[in-house]
């Protein structure tokens, strides 16, 4: 992983091998990230991605194991209980332009990852809502 502070905007690159998520929360808590905006693209070869079940209250997930394009990373950070707290959602193409997506939990770089964490001033808390069952922002 290779990461500067660029004009307070802090780029990474990450390299074959290396899990986006985990990398992100690394660089968050590094730099000191407590509330955030991150995006980026890249290509992997393997990805799980979720989707809510409001009904259930549960993430269901999928698991795509084959190299993939990273057409499109987005998400925010935030801190839950302490923590760095990362919501991030993803768009993935295969080789024949069929895209997949959805709330990212973990991809494994297969070529390169391009990412960029923008910090915004403040802090973005975290609150399960008992409703839905999900962690809305609380601030």
């Amino acid at each position: 992983m290779l990461t500067q502070n660029m004009n307070g905007v802090i780029a990474v690159r990450l390299n074959r091998g290396e899990e986006i998520v985990s990398c992100l929360r690394e660089v968050c808590a590094q730099y000191g990230v407590l509330a955030g905006k991150i995006d980026g693209i890249g290509a992997v070869r393997g990805t799980t991605v979720c989707m809510f079940d409001l009904a259930q209250k549960q993430y269901h997930e999928t698991q795509l194991p084959q190299f993939l394009e990273l057409t499109n990373l987005c998400g925010n950070v935030s801190e839950k209980d302490g923590d760095v707290y990362l919501h991030l959602h993803a768009t993935f193409a295969d080789e024949s332009g069929s895209a997949f997506g959805g709330h990212l939990k973990e991809a494994v770089v297969g070529a390169t990852a391009e990412l960029f964490v923008t910090p915004l001033d403040g802090r973005l808390g975290r609150k399960t809502d008992e409703e839905t069952g999900l962690n809305l922002l609380d601030w």
